[in-house]
């Protein structure tokens, strides 16, 4: 075996942490924490099938602030996912049209209000 293959062999991959601020929202009264918990747990697919989350990925809510999303090295799992799961619950709950999903950092996402008073004083303006 050359010395290359042994020391990829060692290289262990740290396990995915996804996290998503609802602070906003969730202080204001809007969404529910606990709701959106489990609609996460309920909709994260895992080889294909829901409901098989097992010890692979695992979900906590810390308070009203945030939730994270674990998922073990070496499953395939992604932020867009996650991202498209957490437009879908806005989409269900209707709060779509007042809510957005950013990215603040690599690992995070957060969710924000549109800026709809610029968008009023645009139309001030126009008058």
């Amino acid at each position: 075996m050359s010395p290359a293959v042994a020391k990829k062999d060692k290289v262990k991959k740290a396990p995915l942490k996804f996290t998503i601020d609802v602070s906003g929202p969730a202080n204001d009264g809007i969404l529910d924490t606990a709701a959106f918990e489990k609609f996460l747990h309920d909709r994260i697919k895992v080889a294909g099938r829901t409901n098989n989350l097992g010890d692979i990925i695992t979900i906590t809510r810390s308070g009203n602030s945030s939730i994270t999303v674990t998922a073990t090295a070496g499953t395939p799992f992604s932020k867009r996912y996650l991202k498209y799961l957490t437009k879908k619950f806005l989409k269900k709950h209707q709060l779509r049209d007042w809510l957005r999903v950013v990215a603040s950092s690599k690992g995070a996402y957060e969710l924000k209000y549109f800026n709809i008073a610029a968008d009023n004083d645009e139309e001030e303006a126009d008058e």
